[in-house]
């Protein structure tokens, strides 16, 4: 059994994006060329060069939390987008979800900190900050999430996780 992330009669797997990832995710979907992985490449420089730290409040098991971010990112899982592991640590069978929120950081500052991301050693940067929990709330005006992949919906948006909501079989 594994645990699912649920908002309202949706539910994923593994990382709902909700900040920069979100945005160039928007971006590449809007490009009809070129094709594959470096279609999301071209949209994370376009959009790196307009991009301004985004306004959030979250509401994390109750408590209410302002920042300024680059991204909140909410796991059940630990990676997404071909292996980024922006919520190192999450476990899909433990009950909680995994919020993750990047503080505002400089241009150069993300470039040289997203290859961390792919061995999940981006965690002892100064601007990363995580939170265990088993609901969470997230708001910021003008931001469409991303789940697994795939367009989830408008921000604000409240998931909970749902333990034990999947049956694997072997």
């Amino acid at each position: 059994m594994v645990d699912l992330a649920r908002s309202g009669g949706r539910y994923y797997a593994t990382v709902l994006c909700a900040g920069f990832d979100a945005l160039v995710n928007e971006r590449a979907n809007q490009m009809t060329w070129p094709r594959g992985q470096m279609r999301y490449n071209l949209a994370t420089l376009a959009e790196l060069r307009v991009f301004r730290p985004l306004s959030y409040v979250l509401e994390l098991d109750g408590r209410q939390h302002r920042t300024e971010a680059m991204l909140v990112a909410v796991g059940n899982g630990p990676s997404f987008g071909g292996g980024l592991r922006i919520t190192e640590g999450a476990l899909l069978d433990d009950g909680m979800l995994d919020v993750v929120v990047i503080k505002p950081m400089s241009r150069g500052g993300l470039v040289r900190t997203y290859p961390k991301l792919f061995k999940g050693t981006h965690t002892t940067h100064p601007a990363y900050e995580h939170h265990r929990v088993r609901q969470v709330t997230v708001a910021c005006p003008g931001i469409t999430t991303y789940a697994d992949g795939e367009r989830f919906g408008p921000l604000p948006m409240t998931v909970e996780c749902a333990p034990g909501a999947l049956t694997v079989f072997a």
